[in-house]
């Protein structure tokens, strides 16, 4: 087992996980960074300054993840940090607007396979991801999960009629959060006793290919948050759910 502690991050090899990678990686830890696609996970490996290495991992595939923390046990030993950051917005053809998009998600018309979908990486993915890294967090010395989730997803929010995005919660991406948030309290409760402490983080309305790079805040902007509680020390929160201005309700 090596010395350094190891972080891994899903869905890494572009966008707020891939600066997530960087940021932890310039803290000093080792990271692996999740990918799908191996190649594109080694080249994005190349950009991070500091030990980071490619890791296949499609969070759809039982197959994968089980090869994955294989992988982590027979070379690293140890797993320090869990985070799950893979996510997608839709499911649907590429290149249609967001107008498009949010009217296409209405509960109403909403399709299951695209619902299905989604819910299978933000939602079942992290489930299974977490199933099977949790026997190597357990012997870390103080583990941290961190789920990146979205305020979209806040009930308390979403149900006052002014606040800006009440009109887009949908039963497709925005309930995925929803959930998510559902999960990582799930897990926290099942952890309180551990050294494992669980924590949501939004990233805010990031420019990525989530959203067809529409968000006004950097991928630097957005890495604060999970990075800060990705590195949570022992007096650190469990079961919270935050962005960088302080907590957010579920």
């Amino acid at each position: 087992m090596q010395d350094k502690p190891v972080a891994l991050v899903t869905g890494a090899n572009k966008g707020i996980g891939l600066q997530i990678a960087k940021d932890l990686a310039a803290h000093g830890l080792t990271v692996l960074v999740g990918s799908r696609n191996f190649a594109r996970g080694q080249e994005a490996a190349k950009t991070i300054d500091g030990d980071a290495r490619a890791l296949q991992l499609d969070v759809t595939d039982q197959a994968s993840i089980a090869a994955a923390a294989a992988r982590i046990r027979n070379e690293l030993g140890r797993l320090d940090v869990l985070v799950n950051n893979a996510g997608i917005s839709h499911a649907g053809e590429p290149g249609r607007s967001l107008e498009e998009m949010r009217k296409s998600r209405r509960p109403s018309v909403a399709s299951l396979d695209e619902v299905r979908a989604v819910w299978e990486t933000n939602v079942f993915g992290v489930i299974a991801v977490t199933q099977a890294m949790l026997p190597l967090l357990r012997e870390a010395p103080a583990a941290r999960i961190v789920n990146v989730s979205s305020s979209v997803g806040s009930l308390t929010l979403n149900a006052r009629p002014t606040h800006p995005y009440h009109p887009m919660f949908s039963v497709v991406y925005p309930a995925s959060k929803t959930a998510l948030n559902a999960i990582t309290l799930a897990f926290t409760i099942e952890l309180e006793s551990t050294n494992i402490k669980v924590n949501a983080a939004c990233p805010g309305h990031t420019a990525t290919d989530l959203n067809n790079f529409a968000g006004p805040r950097t991928v630097e902007q957005a890495a604060r948050e999970p990075v800060r509680l990705a590195l949570l020390g022992p007096d650190g929160p469990t079961g919270t759910f935050s962005n960088e201005d302080g907590p957010l309700p579920w």
